[in-house]
């Protein structure tokens, strides 16, 4: 199920643009990093808001090393969600299999891919701890039955798949 160089895990970079004083050439300020997925063969991308929220330019690095712009079409803040579209070949993008929320028990094992602390392609293995949690979304509202893992989710992961042991997309780990 999962290849190195399988470009359906992404890497996504946040920056404010700004005006250098003396210069007045245009300068890019790196201002976070998160995760994110291919979607699908036309270039959409999965992450959470809070990883591009305020963002004035978007990049989406794919696992083979290749980096591309990326706008954002899409956001739903209340569900910390965001949708980017990245110009990318189609042969470039291999979206993730969808799996199904309703069939997971607590104590299935499950994976969770990721970029923490800027360091990419990584992976951390758990199980599902809880299901029907409620935590807070970056707008304030409550996101409901939500998937609690013990999987290691460290800052950076943010944005990246949750997967079923088999592969397949079940939720987004914030």
């Amino acid at each position: 199920v999962f290849r190195r160089a399988s470009p359906s895990v992404t890497y996504i970079t946040n920056r404010a643009v700004r005006r250098d004083f003396f210069s007045m050439n245009v300068i890019e300020i790196p201002q976070g990093t998160g995760s994110g997925f291919v979607w699908d063969e036309r270039g959409h991308v999965i992450t959470n808001f809070h990883v591009i929220r305020g963002a004035q330019a978007l990049q989406v690095t794919l696992s083979d090393r290749s980096v591309w712009e990326a706008e954002m079409v899409g956001a739903a803040p209340d569900k910390d969600l965001a949708v980017l579209r990245i110009q990318a070949p189609a042969r470039s993008l291999r979206a993730l299999p969808v799996g199904r929320s309703a069939p997971l028990q607590v104590g299935q094992k499950v994976l969770a891919i990721g970029n923490p602390f800027g360091l990419d392609q990584t992976l951390t293995t758990g199980i599902i701890s809880a299901l029907g949690r409620e935590i807070d979304s970056v707008a304030g509202v409550p996101i409901r039955d939500v998937i609690q893992t013990d999987a290691s989710i460290n800052p950076g992961n943010s944005g990246g798949p949750l997967l079923d042991s088999s592969g397949r997309l079940i939720g987004v780990n914030t």
